[in-house]
């Protein structure tokens, strides 16, 4: 088995990206490769949340089994597994196994039996026993809190195949970053669908809260953050929390969706402008915030008004960073039988506010020109082979984008270490700066 190869693909979010990385500790005899062309198993952990995912996932799986070698062991898991299990299973015949989103700690017995399609009942949820293999760093891992989620968006199908909200303790989590910390990690991103309602399910009135200040008592945790906050599950003590945390940045994530009335209600978010505004605004008042969100464009109902209200909001309160989506038909949803907004509308839509975004997260960075910043030296940068590349640990590692680095100062290059960073200028859409000092 030791000369054996494994090919992992991993589509979508962080999530997911986590539950492949406790495939790959359960395979810890085959070696990884990155040619699918050579391997013994190939895996692709699926994207189901809107249309695009989908292609996405079912092209990769048509991809790579054209280039498979004979007798190789094509696996499929993930969410479009779990979402579309019947269907899959008759119209992708290529396909040797099929698995959820239930199924990821046994992988190892499922390629060993090359059972056909396994389903388990309960999603999985990795916990500090789950021998992951963190991937992409040596010093930074995402801790997954939570599983499911409780809301009701009318958009979002999510709930109907990952299930109602399921959280970890906290006493869990404690001890998966303290196992890390002890091989190395110092940087922590904190996921889940709905990660403001966190602990609500074991009878938490401020579960995260209660996180945030067990995680902050770890030595050896220099930066954290957390993704996916959702509007009515957040309270102004949490925002506050954050911001006074010594360990975790003030950073918030906290997808919107949109921001008129009229829209907000039909998407069942269960808050409405004001309260939303009142959330932003207590965040914004904080001692160098970062905000991001994302925002849902084209979704039945939206008027004309309404979508120009949305944009008046996005240039006015000028958000770091802003995620835009085309609004997605999906079936199980509440939105799927309302009366469709034209695609062509839905684009032009897109478009107008993606210039917006744009200028907006323009000056977001040139804000911060000037200015000295903690940043992680992580490696070449994409942009030349002389640049290098450092993230200010104010910002999420691989969404919130880099400082290209062209003066080192002649201070030693350790790539995972934290420096101070001067941003001395922009180009185009990238900032530039130098190393001062390395901190460790």
């Amino acid at each position: 088995m030791l000369n054996k190869k494994l090919h992992l693909v991993s589509l979508g979010c962080n999530k997911n990206l986590i539950d492949s990385e406790v495939m790959l500790g359960r395979l810890k005899e085959y070696e990884i490769s990155d040619d699918a062309s050579i391997s013994d198993v190939i895996i692709v952990n699926t994207c189901g949340f809107i249309n695009s995912a989908k292609e996405e996932s079912i092209n990769t799986i048509l991809n790579l089994h054209n280039i498979r070698k004979e007798n190789s062991i094509l696996v499929v898991s993930g969410c479009l597994s779990e979402r579309y299990r019947e269907e899959l299973q008759r119209e992708l015949p290529e396909v040797d196994i099929f698995t959820g989103v239930g199924d990821y700690q046994q992988i190892d017995k499922l390629i060993d039996k090359r059972e056909g399609a396994t389903f388990s009942s309960q999603v999985y949820l990795s916990d500090e026993n789950s021998g992951r293999v963190v991937t992409g760093s040596l010093t930074h891992a995402y801790i997954k809190i939570s599983e499911g989620c409780n809301q009701n968006c009318s958009f979002c199908a999510i709930p109907t195949f990952k299930g109602r909200l399921h959280s970890r303790t906290v006493q869990s989590i404690v001890k998966e970053v303290k196992a890390l910390v002890a091989k190395g990690y110092y940087e922590f991103t904190f996921i889940s669908q709905d990660s403001s309602s966190f602990g609500r399910d074991l009878g938490l009135r401020d579960g995260l809260i209660d996180m945030i200040e067990a995680v902050e008592e770890i030595e050896g945790v220099k930066v954290a953050k957390i993704l996916y906050l959702y509007p009515s599950t957040t309270s102004l003590k949490l925002i506050d929390t954050i911001a006074k945390s010594k360990v975790f940045q003030t950073y918030y994530d906290m997808p919107i969706q949109h921001i008129d009335d009229e829209v907000l209600k039909i998407m069942k978010r269960g808050f409405g402008e004001k309260k939303t505004i009142e959330l932003l605004e207590r965040m914004k008042s904080k001692d160098n915030p970062f905000i991001r969100t994302s925002i849902i464009v084209g979704h039945p109902g939206e008027s004309d008004r309404a979508f120009n209200r949305l944009c008046e909001f996005v240039k006015e309160f000028s958000f770091d960073r802003v995620n835009i989506f085309e609004y997605s038909n999906e079936e199980g949803t509440l939105a799927y039988s309302m009366q469709p907004i034209p695609q062509g509308t839905i684009e032009e839509r897109v478009n107008i506010l993606g210039k917006i975004v744009k200028s907006t997260t323009i000056d977001s960075l040139k804000r911060i020109i000037g200015k000295t910043v903690d940043a992680i030296l992580e490696g070449v940068s994409d942009e030349h082979e002389y640049l290098l590349s450092a993230r200010p640990t104010l910002w999420a590692k691989d969404i919130d984008g880099d400082i290209l680095i062209n003066d080192t100062s002649n201070l030693p290059i350790k790539f995972g270490s934290l420096y101070r960073v001067k941003v001395t200028d922009i180009a185009g859409d990238r900032l530039l700066g130098t190393l001062l000092q390395i901190k460790f």
